[in-house]
């Protein structure tokens, strides 16, 4: 198939200081490209994800987007939906309402600008309660942890299939060392609290991600992990309404999300920076 010049931006999502983020790669004029071609993209990219902005199919949508990652396409992502949502806003894109609204594989989402930042509302869990012994059994063999050190597990899937385990400190967080072979057919999130003592009071959580069966093991920032995280620790009584994230310690970065819970909608937004803009021939 011939091809041609497609407007293109690289992005970094969840930091104020460009490189320190969550990279994505984002195809703004992707008419016409189909599923081979997007996946070919995405995984030479070899970024966590690559997105693909389409017109909106729904009335009410503004734009549509695909997501993929190096293996698979995703209904939905957090860090995509941002860096998505400020590539097409750059590039021009006019929204019809006060919000943005995106269509993706989960339905329509909404999201809005604020100081700076761009916000996205968190979609509904497609998968919640508790794992079986056997699920949690194996995501603490793959962790190298003992199951007394976990606090809690809940599932937390709004469409990437996360399964996040709440640990009693930061520093066991941050020290964790993944056995992926164990973790195959997991996507494991785990999140403590900061100390506020000690950490300084710039976050209240500390999370990582791991994804043992994409090209990306361990995910920078992860924007529908984090929103997942973040019903759970509002549905329990853990959060005040405003908190932070920090995400990324282990693999210098220095990602920063922002959540807020506003009536019935709970909000996770960042900042947003451009760092690479022109053409990708596809």
């Amino acid at each position: 198939m011939p091809t041609r010049p497609r407007s293109f931006k690289q992005v970094d999502v969840f930091t104020a200081t460009p490189l320190l983020g969550n990279p994505l790669a984002v195809v703004l004029d992707a008419e016409g490209l189909n599923d081979e071609q997007m996946q070919a993209f995405a995984r030479w990219t070899n970024l966590s994800e690559t997105t693909f902005v389409l017109p909106p199919t729904s009335a009410g949508a503004d734009y549509r987007v695909r997501i993929f990652t190096a293996v698979r396409e995703l209904p939905f992502a957090g860090h995509p939906t941002l860096g998505t949502c400020h590539a097409w806003l750059e590039a021009g894109g006019i929204a019809k309402g006060e919000e943005i609204v995106q269509e993706c594989g989960v339905g329509l989402v909404r999201v809005r600008r604020q100081a700076g930042q761009l916000a996205f509302v968190c979609p509904p869990l497609l998968r919640s309660g508790s794992p079986t012994r056997e699920e949690l059994e194996q995501a603490c063999r793959g962790l190298r942890l003992a199951p007394t050190e976990v606090v809690s597990a809940e599932w937390v899937d709004n469409g990437a299939g996360w399964l996040a385990l709440r640990l009693r400190d930061r520093p066991t967080v941050l020290g964790l060392e993944p056995d992926y072979a164990a973790l195959k057919g997991l996507a494991i999130g785990v999140f403590a609290p900061w100390n506020e003592a000690v950490d300084r009071g710039e976050a209240q959580f500390e999370v990582r991600a791991f994804i043992a069966d994409d090209g990306m093991p361990e995910d920078p920032v992860t924007g529908s992990l984090n929103a997942g995280i973040a019903q759970w620790l509002y549905r329990e009584g853990l959060a005040p309404d405003r908190f932070v994230v920090s995400q990324g310690t282990v693999l210098g970065r220095a990602g920063r999300l922002y959540v807020e819970r506003s009536g019935r909608d709970i909000w996770l937004g960042g900042h947003v920076s451009t760092c690479i803009d022109g053409q990708v021939r596809l």
